[in-house]
């Protein structure tokens, strides 16, 4: 059984149809590329994935079951993470801060934390400890010793994106959703996280599903690779496979966007 299988997802906002009948199944312990030229539909299907988005049609299942019942802010309780395209942080926290934010929906139980944190009862003291240790080892892990205490306002762009990527990393999901990682970042920075994906890959045993405009990136670290164009599935295949797919060439590789 796949870990995440789309399945016939229909997205429309008014008259525009955004995502049409997209299926494809994300097997577990791999890491699937997921391209397309700007405004195919990547990141609408990220937002259906995280039901930010409710679509016409079609369900998504994560480990068998449908996420379309499940509250946006109960997603990462099912083992789902995301990182956006245009870099959400917290601008006036520390990069720790941010990070910690990753480990709220473990930390913060209800009444009961509320009160323990009131009366700074052990129990409580210890949840937080633990947060704290875990949240400084994913800072560690995304190469930013040092950086924790930092507010994140005014960091580079680079900075920015690895802190959103351990915010994501620190609850440890099982399936962990990239969207344009590689975005804004120069070459040797994106050769760094080439080698940060795929370790992120071996040493967690964790599934990535990565949307990505820059296709070194993509064939380098993909065990499969699905092409979206104008909402539709194009091509799914080996990275060999769709970068040689004469709609995927014609669609996308072919264009300037599709060379970056």
């Amino acid at each position: 059984m796949p870990l995440l299988s789309v399945k016939n997802i229909t997205v429309r906002f008014g008259g525009i149809l955004a995502l049409d009948d997209v299926s494809f199944d994300v097997d577990d312990n791999s890491i699937v590329g997921l391209i397309g030229p700007n405004g195919a539909g990547k990141t609408t299907l990220f937002n259906v994935m995280t039901r930010v988005y409710t679509p016409q049609s079609g369900d998504v299942e994560f480990a068998g079951t449908s996420v379309l019942g499940t509250r946006p802010d109960r997603i990462i309780n099912l083992g789902l993470a995301r990182t956006f395209q245009n870099v959400e942080l917290f601008g006036r926290m520390t990069v720790l801060e941010n990070v910690l934010v990753g480990l709220h929906h473990k930390v913060v139980g209800g009444p009961s934390y509320i009160i323990g944190a009131a009366f700074a009862l052990p129990g409580v003291r210890r949840l937080e400890t633990e947060a704290r240790r875990q949240a400084m080892e994913a800072i560690e892990y995304v190469g930013l010793s040092g950086q924790a205490d930092r507010h994140v306002a005014g960091l580079s762009f680079g900075t920015l994106k690895a802190v959103e990527l351990a915010r994501a990393l620190v609850c440890r999901p099982k399936l962990l959703l990239l969207d344009e990682p590689a975005g804004g970042l120069n070459h040797d920075e994106v050769a760094g996280l080439v080698d940060l994906l795929k370790r992120i890959h071996r040493d967690y045993d964790m599934t990535l599903l990565v949307v990505e405009h820059h296709m070194n990136l993509v064939m380098r670290v993909s065990d499969r690779v699905v092409c979206l164009d104008f909402g539709r599935k194009i091509a799914e295949g080996t990275p060999r496979e769709v970068q040689a797919d004469a709609r995927v060439i014609d669609a996308y590789l072919g264009t300037a966007d599709g060379a970056a």
